[in-house]
């Protein structure tokens, strides 16, 4: 990975969009728990490969660019859910059946968001895309106990909302 980074750095574009690529499945999962939104989710994601371009000179020591990437992308979730609180939203909720394939994983969906952004955050850095609690802490600008108070909040609350259905 470092030698794609110091080939992006130096111009060579096949080699930032190899690098982007590997990173894609990380990007969705993390900006989907933000927005709820695949079309916000793919604007905040484009909107981090951008930055990621034009800043990518900037980045000091490549095995950081995974946890750099991941920062630029919760700062524009965050950038895009202070946008929405000003303005009005227009919802189109559509009601799915029981019997609908897929329904366990929108019942899991539904389960995840109903934990505070923190929690939900830190559980699919952590579960979903293997951070480590260093890196989680290094993305998130937290401490590392912050981060595994956090974990053993969202299990619990995971726990205790699973239970209460």
């Amino acid at each position: 990975m470092e030698q794609l980074i110091k080939r992006a750095k130096a111009g060579d574009g096949a080699a930032f969009v190899e690098l982007i690529e590997g990173q894609k499945s990380a990007l969705y999962k993390v900006a989907r728990s933000y927005l709820h939104n695949d079309m916000d989710a793919a604007d905040a994601i484009s909107e981090t490969v951008l930055t990621c371009f034009e800043k990518l000179p900037s980045l000091r020591q490549a095995q950081y660019f995974r946890t750099w990437l991941v920062r630029i992308l919760i700062r524009k979730c965050q950038d895009m859910l202070r946008e929405r609180k000003r303005s009005v939203p227009l919802d189109e909720i559509t009601e799915m059946g029981q019997d609908e394939p897929g329904h366990a994983r929108v019942e899991f969906l539904a389960l995840l968001d109903s934990l505070d952004e923190k929690y939900r955050t830190v559980l699919l850095l952590y579960y979903g895309e293997g951070f480590t609690i260093k890196e989680i802490a290094q993305a998130m600008e937290l401490k590392e106990e912050a981060v595994k108070t956090r974990l053993r909040r969202a299990r619990a609350s995971l726990k205790q909302v699973y239970q209460a259905e």
